[in-house]
């Protein structure tokens, strides 16, 4: 029974200090209600212009291959890691080590290839690029 007291401490603890931050700022903090501080950008400016704006999307495919291939860096090293005791198993062979992971670099590569061809890795435009008119190399 003593570790549940242990652990409802803690818990105590661990709520008691979020909320006594919370009340001492709250008590603490300067009250000064102006308009501005109501505003949608509390920033000192004006807003100007719509809510909806367009992103270039080179940002959102940026980040989504970033994505893409750092999985393969996580999923490649735990995979280094048991390769040598992969081939010492008697069971298993060369092959049954090394192709599932060829054939994921292989899918990989693949997806790169594309995002290459689709120009996704290709942050700016070269003037060479801007003087042709075209938007792949």
């Amino acid at each position: 029974m003593n570790d549940w007291i242990a652990i409802g401490a803690l818990a105590l603890v661990g709520l008691l200090i979020p909320l006594s931050m919370m009340a001492v700022s709250y008590l603490l903090r300067p009250s000064v209600p102006e308009t501005s501080k109501r505003a949608t950008y509390e920033s000192g400016e004006v807003p100007t212009g719509g809510t909806r704006i367009r992103f270039n999307i080179q940002y959102y495919m940026v980040a989504l291959l970033f994505v893409v291939f750092d999985i393969e860096t996580v999923l490649l090293f735990p995979w280094a890691v048991v390769y040598q005791d992969a081939l010492g198993a008697e069971e298993y062979g060369l092959l049954h080590a090394l192709g599932p992971m060829l054939l994921f670099v292989a899918i990989l590569l693949v997806g790169l290839a594309w995002a290459w061809r689709t120009g996704a890795v290709q942050w700016a435009q070269t003037p060479r690029q801007l003087e042709s008119g075209t938007d792949r190399p």
